[in-house]
């Protein structure tokens, strides 16, 4: 009798452990970059894509790459939002992650003196502040961020400059986040997220943004989900993979335009802007889906 019993009681106990220890199907565990939590988009992302896909998703670390990284790869969380970059084309070398997509980008903006004597604060563009600042031989910090360098880069070589043409200032602070410290103190301007400004984690006193809303000083923003050598279960795995593809549809696209300091402003913006990172032209397709000529 006892035994009939502990024979009916073990699949109903083992299906409570898997539970206690695995969580349930319909729950995906998520780390994000850091910027996406402080901006409240992700908040909002994460409401929007549990009610359109009857999804639990619990976010278990919202921080810098030194700690999300891990926390994926250690089986922590079974979905990474970060930026793409080293780390996450090793994660997908190495096995850990599947195919990258972009799904979103982040901005990043000119900031320097008040009186903005290089006149960056009438560019057009990131590329004509780059040529103003080369022009007027005003300070430009080489800030130790990697998204700053790589911004950096591209706007050089949009205006056909070299790194000798501009009176660049290395960056002498302790912190990353005392950067705008040193460009108040040099008289100096500096290429930074718009995030970490405009949140007020850079004490910027005697420096303004001057230049923001160019396409070609953005980011591009992966979802990174289980490659086979991930530990995520079965269950995880689908559940990954449905957030990604709502990630990249019609609808979660549209939360990111409306995630914004005003209406239809953006903290993070849309696949869409993406060609303002491209040098060359778009290829137009014809209705048929076939190039223009």
């Amino acid at each position: 009798m006892l035994k009939r019993k502990l024979n009916k009681l073990l699949p109903a106990l083992l299906v409570l452990g898997s539970t206690l220890c695995f969580g349930t199907d319909e729950e995906l565990k998520v780390a994000v970059i850091g910027g996406l939590d402080m901006s409240g988009v992700w908040s909002r992302i994460e409401e929007s894509a549990e009610k359109s896909l009857k999804l639990e998703i619990t976010t278990v670390i919202a921080a810098p790459k030194e700690q999300v990284v891990p926390a994926f790869m250690n089986g922590e969380a079974d979905l990474l939002l970060i930026h793409g970059g080293d780390e996450t084309f090793a994660l997908e070398a190495l096995g850990y992650a599947s195919a990258l997509r972009t799904w979103g980008y982040n901005e990043f903006v000119f900031v320097g003196p008040e009186d903005d004597p290089a006149g960056v604060s009438q560019a057009a563009s990131g590329r004509e502040a780059i040529q103003k600042l080369q022009m007027s031989g005003q300070p430009l910090i080489t800030f130790r961020d990697p998204g700053s360098y790589q911004v950096l880069k591209r706007l050089m070589d949009q205006a056909n400059l070299v790194p000798a043409q501009l009176q660049l200032l290395p960056d002498t602070v302790n912190r990353p986040q005392q950067i705008l410290v040193q460009a108040a103190r040099d008289l100096a301007y500096v290429v930074v997220g718009h995030l970490p400004v405009a949140f007020g984690r850079m004490p910027s006193e005697g420096t303004r943004i001057l230049l923001s809303g160019d396409p070609s000083i953005r980011r591009a923003y992966v979802v990174v989900t289980p490659g086979p050598q991930h530990s995520a279960t079965p269950a995880a795995r689908v559940n990954a993979e449905k957030l990604a593809e709502y990630l990249l549809s019609e609808d979660g696209q549209r939360v990111l335009s409306e995630s914004g300091p005003t209406a239809g402003v953006p903290w993070i913006f849309p696949r869409v802007n993406a060609s303002g990172l491209l040098q060359f032209q778009v290829p137009q397709r014809t209705r048929s889906g076939t190039r223009g000529q």
